[in-house]
This record gives structure tokens, C-alpha cells and sequence, in this order.
């Protein structure tokens, strides 16, 4: 089965008392509904085990099936006496426990008369086959030719006595859901009628203070929208302004750049006219020079 789901928590307990104290939460119901349903599926499968046990197991007769069943009968009745003396040696109450023991062997002397008779009337070899039964209580196997230590820790074992304590617990609950289960009909049709106002109280606040409460957290909503959309707008201009900027940056020093550029340009473009007129200055008084070595000779 696994473990259990729900939490078993001591405080957790303490807060379900106090909160039915203060007011009728009809908790029994809801755990009368829990439990009817988990003692269903007990009960669902302790049938379908059965049917189990009848297409698989070969048929007896009637004369046969009482002699079977008055065994298992007697083989339960063992387990269950030696489960609880063992349980009362444990808590002390040793007269108790010898006298269960007592009762308890000579329920086994009749036990074992019942099963010579049981044996006699079958064969050998259908009496060797494992004839099962199931506990009504947990729906678990039990077989005919289990010892009395075997079945007295299944009858005294946790899953057995706690499905005993559940169907005990829902038969308390049972007997009193007819006055309870329409308390908490009419009580759930006030509720709707009301709309859940002041005497359907929600965690401790009536109407008012529920709408008083809505009303700040609408208010604290806007509040946080106007922030939100201010900061944005705060963070746009704040980027606007930074992209102007570089803008502004990229101009300044693509200007500066081309200024130097035109002005190195224009310092070459006068370094070479100078180059040229010192060039032209020299070839013209070459020129002259030769002219006039050319006249002295023409003169000689």
C-alpha cells in the first residue's frame, strides 16, 4: 500500500481541534466520506479476490466446503486469541495471557480433529493443494495449512488491526450522519445565500475588511503601474540622450578627421608647387647660362 499521503503532524492536529472548537467545520463528515471510500476499495478488492480464488481453485463439494471452512474458522479464532495474549504478556496482564493460552490450545486440539475429518473426506492429493481464503477485514490470502505463528502475526499485525480500527471508527461515524449531514447541507445553502459575507468569515475577516482589502491592493496595482511606467519612460530618455550623444561624438570626429586630412593635402600640394617653381628657377637660369656661353663663343 505505501506509505499514507497526508501529513500526521502533532501541530497540525492542535490547529484542527481549536478551528472546530471555534466553529463547526463538519470535519467528521468529510472524514466519514474519506473513509467510506477507502473501505470500499478494501472491500472491492476482498471480491475480486474471491473470484479469483473460485476460477483458479477447483470446486469442493458442499459437505466438503463446510468441513474447509469450519478449519479456517477455528485456524482464525487460534490467531487472533494467541495475537492478543501475546499483546496483553506485553502490557503486563500476565493472568489474562495464561488463561487466552489456555483457551487457545484446546481451540487447537479441535483443530486438528477438524482437519483429520477434513482430510478423510478428499483425496491425498486435491488435501496437498494450497486451499486459500480471504480476511474479510483486509482482503488478504490465508491458507488452511498455515500454522498458528503465521496467522498470528497476520492477525496481529498493523495492516489487520488497523483496518479494524477504520471499520470501527467508520461505524461510530455511520451511526450519526444522519443528523450531521444535514446540518451541513443547510449550513453550505446559508453560505451561498449569503455570498460569503460577514457570517461566513474567510481567515478571520468578514465582508468589509475583505473589500476594504481588495480596494488597498487595486489602489497599490495603479500605484505600481504609474512607477513602472514612469521608470520607462525615465529609461528611454535616459537612452535618447546617450544616443545623441554618441551622435554628436561620431560628427565631432569624423570633422576633425577630414580637417586634418584637407590640411596635410594642402601642405603637400605646396610642398610640390615650391618643388616646381625652385625646378623651373633652376632650368631657366641653366638655360640663360648656356645662352650666354653660346653669344661669347659666336663674339670670339
Amino acid at each position: 500500500m505505501g506509505e499514507c499521503p497526508r501529513k500526521h503532524d502533532l501541530a497540525l492536529r492542535a490547529d484542527f481541534e481549536a478551528a472546530q472548537k471555534q466553529k463547526d467545520h463538519f470535519y467528521d463528515v468529510d472524514a466519514c466520506d474519506h473513509l467510506t471510500a477507502f473501505v470500499a476499495d478494501c472491500d472491492r478488492k476482498t471480491d475480486q479476490s474471491k473470484k479469483k480464488l473460485v476460477e483458479t481453485q477447483e470446486a469442493l463439494s458442499d459437505e466438503v466446503t463446510v468441513k474447509a471452512n469450519s478449519v479456517h474458522d477455528l485456524a482464525e479464532t487460534i490467531g487472533k486469541k494467541l495475537a492478543a495474549a501475546e499483546q496483553l504478556g506485553a502490557d503486563g496482564n500476565v493472568e489474562e495471557s495464561i488463561k487466552l493460552m489456555e483457551d487457545v490450545e484446546n481451540m487447537r486440539k479441535t483443530k486438528s480433529e477438524a482437519e483429520q475429518d477434513y482430510r478423510n473426506s478428499m483425496p491425498a492429493s486435491s488435501y496437498q493443494q494450497q486451499k486459500l481464503r480471504v480476511c474479510e477485514v483486509c482482503s488478504a490470502y490465508l491458507g488452511i495449512h498455515d500454522n498458528d505463528r503465521r496467522l498470528a502475526d497476520h492477525f496481529g499485525g498493523k495492516l489487520h488491526l488497523g483496518f479494524i480500527q477504520i471499520r470501527e471508527k467508520l461505524a461510530e461515524l455511520q451511526a450519526c450522519m444522519d443528523i450531521r449531514r444535514p446540518l451541513k447541507k443547510e449550513a453550505k445553502m446559508k453560505e451561498i445565500a449569503l455570498g460569503g459575507a460577514e457570517k461566513s468569515e474567510i481567515g478571520g475577516f468578514g465582508r468589509r475588511e475583505i473589500e476594504e482589502r481588495r480596494r488597498e491592493r487595486e489602489r497599490d496595482g495603479r500605484g505600481g503601474d504609474r512607477d513602472r511606467r514612469r521608470s520607462r519612460s525615465r529609461d528611454r530618455r535616459r537612452k535618447s540622450r546617450s544616443k545623441s550623444r554618441d551622435r554628436h561624438r561620431r560628427r565631432r570626429s569624423r570633422s576633425r578627421s577630414r580637417g586634418h586630412g584637407g590640411h596635410r593635402r594642402h601642405r603637400r600640394s605646396r610642398s610640390r608647387g615650391d618643388r616646381r617653381r625652385s625646378r623651373s628657377r633652376s632650368g631657366s637660369k641653366k638655360v640663360k647660362k648656356e645662352r650666354g656661353s653660346r653669344e661669347s663663343r659666336d663674339s670670339e
